[in-house]
């Protein structure tokens, strides 16, 4: 009787496995066909955990992508952000990958890089997070920041753990793409 009740066991044991091997890959196939959860980052670094921030309005001129190629005057923004005064980089080139020669000029707004197709710069490869990195415009220059992506972000051959103010013409590598911020 033992035989018999220790073979019961396996056999419900076994089929917990089998299922939970099921829910899984439907959990792998649903994050690759719809991406994963959007994840909102909090931009004012004086809003801490201890409650939800709320986006600052972008203004006109944070949105307007630079017309003479560089910025000129340090503009306030509501909130005390403020744009770069001295020259940043205005164009995105792609130099390595799928879409080598691609140009994307840069807004004063945050862009979103990954295999999303709510991302702004759209890199569709194995080694590309749905959600990879973001850069943001500050008063020093472009800020790089790697979303928590599996296969890394990589400035200049050095992989970025935390935020990093990225010089024009420094290669980025995303997955097999390698681009450029330019003036």
């Amino acid at each position: 009787m033992t035989t018999g009740l220790t073979l019961l066991v396996l056999r419900f044991a076994f089929l917990a496995v089998l299922w939970l091997f099921v829910f899984v890959i439907v959990f792998a196939l649903r994050s690759d066909l719809f991406g994963q959860r959007v994840r909102t980052i909090p931009t004012d670094p004086k809003a801490g955990s201890s409650g939800p921030s709320t986006p600052s309005t972008p203004t006109a001129a944070a949105t307007a992508p630079a017309a003479a190629g560089a910025f000129t005057d340090l503009i306030a923004q509501p909130g005390g952000a403020a744009q770069p005064a001295g020259p940043v980089a205005t164009r995105l080139v792609i130099t390595e990958g799928s879409r080598e020669g691609m140009e994307m000029p840069l807004g004063g707004g945050p862009i979103t890089i990954g295999r999303s197709s709510e991302s702004n710069v759209v890199i569709r490869d194995d080694y590309t997070s749905t959600n990879h990195a973001r850069l943001d415009l500050r008063a020093d220059g472009w800020l790089l920041t790697d979303l928590e992506s599996t296969n890394g972000t990589f400035v200049d051959g050095q992989k970025v753990s935390v935020p990093v103010v990225v010089a024009a013409g420094t290669p980025i590598t995303i997955g097999t793409t390698t681009f450029e911020l330019r003036r």
